[in-house]
Parts: C-alpha cells; sequence; structure tokens
C-alpha cells in the first residue's frame, strides 16, 4: 500500500522541474562524461571513469526517488481547505505563553518546508500538536529543549 504524501501545485511543479533537470541536463551530461573517459583507453585504471559510473549511479537513484515520490503525492485544492482548524496548507499565528513572542508558519509537506519562509513541515513537534486545533486553544509542544506552551490566536489560508 502507497504512503501519500500531500503537496500543494506549487510543490509538485518544483518537483517536476527537478526531475526534468536530471533527466535531460545532467543524465546526457554524465552519459557524456562516461563516453569521454571510455575513450581515454583501459578501464580498469581510469579513476575518470569510475568517478563518473558513480555519479551516474547517484544520479539515477536520484531520479528514482524523485519518480517515486512523484508517483505517491497528492495535490492539495487549497478552496476546500477549512479555516476553522488547523490542517495542511494552513497559516497559523500562535503565541508563546513563556514570552509572549507571536510566530506565524504554514502547514506544509515534508518536501515544502522551509524554515525562513515560514513553512514548517506537517511532521515537526509543533505542527504535529497544532493539527486538529481551533482558534483559542491552547497546546503543550515537547521540543528537545524541554516543552513550550502555545495559544492559537489565528487560523487562514
Amino acid at each position: 500500500m502507497a504512503n501519500h504524501s500531500y503537496v500543494t501545485a506549487e510543490g509538485l511543479q518544483k518537483l517536476k522541474n527537478e526531475l526534468d533537470q536530471l533527466k535531460n541536463v545532467e543524465r546526457p551530461s554524465i552519459s557524456k562524461q562516461i563516453a569521454e573517459a571510455r575513450d581515454k583507453g583501459d578501464l580498469s585504471e581510469n579513476a575518470e571513469y569510475a568517478a563518473a559510473k558513480e555519479a551516474q549511479g547517484m544520479l539515477e537513484l536520484r531520479i528514482q526517488k524523485l519518480e517515486d515520490a512523484i508517483s505517491n503525492l497528492r495535490v492539495i485544492d487549497e478552496s476546500k481547505i477549512d479555516t476553522s482548524k488547523v490542517q495542511i496548507l494552513s497559516k497559523v499565528k500562535i503565541k508563546n505563553k513563556a514570552n509572549n513572542a507571536v510566530m506565524q508558519y504554514v502547514v506544509v509537506a515534508e518536501s515544502e518546508a522551509n524554515l525562513k519562509e515560514g513553512k514548517i513541515s506537517v511532521n515537526t513537534p509543533i505542527a504535529q500538536a497544532l493539527l486538529g486545533k481551533k482558534v483559542g486553544d491552547t497546546v503543550n509542544v515537547k521540543v528537545p529543549s524541554g516543552a513550550l506552551t502555545f495559544e492559537i490566536l489565528e487560523i487562514t489560508l
């Protein structure tokens, strides 16, 4: 049984673009490197050939992983997201009860997480604690440095 992950249309397009780059630019480039190394003679003592073959193996592995990931993705229809509770793609404004710091995160799929952009993976402890909660709810999150308590101030898209 396949383990499905959810992603935005934008996130899916990024993965497809990366796959296209690997297949149509990097794969031919490595094939050319292998051909050039092969033309240099004895393959048993050709470090350039061995390195190119290893790079080809790594590239093919990456392509296979991307193809598998894309085949198990489901695109989320943002128009059908309920903002009454936290779920994937929700933009959540939370307040740390200990220091009153207010933070805002968007809960996204693992492949789209980017803390600099305020996007946290649905698999993080904070996102896991927030999922299914409503505005006004208080959540306790166990993090490596201890436990944090947050109040949900706002849920939007």
